[in-house]
């Protein structure tokens, strides 16, 4: 009750990595150097391994909004039609981004916690066969939902349109197959299952985008896709790099690559489905229960209750940060990451907390309930990877 340690448990920024924090120490490097070439050719060939692709990676100093502007700026030009799918805050930041540029968006929108579907995309294909690309999220981090990239791929490559996906907190919770399934362009951020800081964005490009980039009239600067790609056969940026976190990045890398990119992946899996299955013993509704991704389980707040209440009560009452809602579902849903540096240690932590918050605001809570529900979760996937003797992914 005296001692709160702070628990991060937030969809970015998200707990970071023990040895990633050490090596950002050793920060008193030049860029321009043998010793930080090194260094970065290692990231952008980790990131490739990992992101599983042959595509080149482009690493930028920006958030992973930074990358998402860059693949509108260096691929499309004023006055080309493009194709939106938005069910979420950030789907709506696509919209933003393509008007900001002079794009004409037709947009697909569903409501927060639905998804946009394969057909949907196949139908606004069909009717303009004008559009020039397609913008999407992986996983919609506001509500919790992961949209079917793979069928969406499958429609989009039937096409001339560039398949651009935000994959921010995709990446590291569900399977991105770029080169099989022809994504053109995958973005992702540092500050989310890659286990550092905010401050890099990198994003996968294909030939197709490539080609593409030399079509478009846009002007290009800092967000030059083409000079970064060019820079980066010398193990060099073409600007100032955030040298801490390239630095932070290697050794996160390191870390994946020993772990396994499908054992990060099953581990948000293994978290969420323990995390709805807590929901569902304490009589939560779950939000996007349809549709449900792996980075963020959304939860809807009892009957009369804001969420806002429970977000504030995790921090008052034991230093944890969950998120509220966004946009329109702020005050009525909260959510609780699972991508990166998560273990159900954290999970049985944060499930048990619930179960003291939802009480202390009279809703009934059987205590242990919720935390029973993780453990049978935890317990039969260890059991099931001790007869295979495999690892168990946490």
């Amino acid at each position: 009750m005296y001692i709160k340690k702070n628990r991060l448990l937030t969809p970015g920024p998200t707990p970071l990595l023990p040895q990633a924090l050490h090596a950002m120490m050793g920060s008193d490097i030049h860029h321009r150097t043998e010793d930080f070439r090194k260094v970065y050719k290692s990231v952008l060939s980790g990131l490739k391994e990992v992101m599983q692709t042959q595509n080149d990676v482009i690493v930028l100093v920006a958030s992973g909004s930074g990358a998402m502007e860059a693949s509108i700026q260096n691929c499309f030009s004023c006055g080309e039609e493009v194709l939106v799918c938005t069910a979420g805050k950030f789907g709506e930041r696509w919209t933003a981004l393509t008007k900001a540029f002079g794009l004409k968006p037709t947009v697909i929108e569903q409501p927060y916690g639905s998804v946009v579907t394969p057909e949907q995309v196949a139908a606004a294909l069909e009717a303009n066969p004008n559009i020039r690309g397609v913008f999407v999220q992986a996983s919609e981090t506001s509500t919790g939902a992961a949209h079917d990239i793979e069928g969406m791929a499958k429609v989009v490559r039937k096409t001339d349109a560039l398949f651009v996906i935000d994959a921010i907190t995709g990446l590291g919770t569900m399977p991105l197959k770029i080169d099989e399934w022809g994504l053109d362009i995958v973005i992702g951020g540092s500050q989310k299952a890659f286990m550092i800081p905010p401050g890099l964005a990198f994003l996968s490009v294909s030939e197709r985008a490539w080609k593409r980039m030399e079509e478009s009239k846009n002007a290009r600067f800092y967000f030059d896709l083409r000079r970064e790609r060019k820079n980066a056969l010398n193990g060099e940026s073409a600007w100032t790099p955030a040298v801490s976190l390239v630095l932070a990045m290697d050794e996160a890398l390191k870390y994946i690559k020993n772990l396994g990119m499908d054992n990060l992946i099953k581990n948000a899996q293994l978290l969420a489905t323990a995390t709805r299955a807590a929901a569902t013993a304490l009589g939560l509704e779950l939000f996007s229960g349809k549709n449900p991704g792996s980075s963020v389980t959304a939860i809807c707040a009892p009957a009369g209750m804001d969420s806002s209440v429970i977000v504030k009560d995790f921090r008052n009452r034991f230093g944890s940060i969950i998120a509220n809602g966004q946009g329109s579902m702020k005050g009525q849903i909260f959510r609780v990451a699972h991508l990166g540096y998560f273990d159900f240690a954290d999970l049985f932590a944060m499930v048990a907390e619930l179960e003291i918050i939802l009480a202390a605001h009279g809703q009934p809570v059987e205590f242990g309930r919720g935390v029973a529900a993780v453990q049978n979760v935890y317990a039969a996937a260890a059991l099931a990877k001790e007869t295979t003797k495999e690892p168990v992914a946490v």
